[in-house]
């Protein structure tokens, strides 16, 4: 099952379970989009920059994963029957395959998509935040909130950076 409309939910999430979910979903967008970015970069430290920060939503997807399991007993349950269940007998890595690349000059709007996804992502953490009561939940998703920050910070470094264009008073030190 998947979203009608590409990148948004339908209707409201209420529990904190869908919270969850929810956070999910944004964090295997963002690890989709990194991804996708690196695969058509060829400036290795942007590439750099992009693979670090796709590591970190990994870890954010992991994150949210493993506070739903604390939360949503079925969810728990399903890990322990799946552990049984799913074996792969190759474990070898997958790549993905690229076939038309897009122009160089591309490399600014994907570092641009990229900050606007932390930007929603950030927007929709603050508000799982004001409709979770647990604390527990709450601690973890301010810590993935605040690398959101950083993300945002880093990105627009480098958009700043590789600009001809200023981006009025927002300076970098080279």
């Amino acid at each position: 099952m998947s979203y009608t409309t590409d990148r948004q939910p339908q209707g409201r999430a209420r529990s904190t379970a869908n919270l969850l979910r929810e956070g999910m979903i944004s964090e295997l967008v963002a690890i989709d989009d990194y991804s996708y970015f690196i695969s058509y970069t060829d400036n290795r430290e942007v590439k750099e920059i992009f693979h670090h920060i796709m590591e970190e939503e990994k870890r954010h997807y992991g994150m949210f994963l493993d506070a739903l399991r604390k939360v949503d007993d079925e969810e728990s349950a399903m890990q322990e029957k799946v552990k049984n269940e799913v074996k792969l007998s190759n474990r070898g890595r997958e790549k993905l395959g690229i076939k038309n690349r897009p122009a160089k000059d591309d490399l600014l709007k994907f570092i641009r998509d990229a900050i606007k996804g932390e930007l929603e992502a950030i927007i929709l953490y603050d508000h799982m935040v004001n409709e979770i009561c647990d604390e527990y939940v709450n601690k973890i998703i301010n810590s993935i909130t605040k690398e959101e920050k950083e993300h945002v910070e880093e990105l627009t470094k480098v958009l700043v950076l590789l600009d001809k264009d200023t981006y009025g008073p927002i300076e970098w030190d080279i």
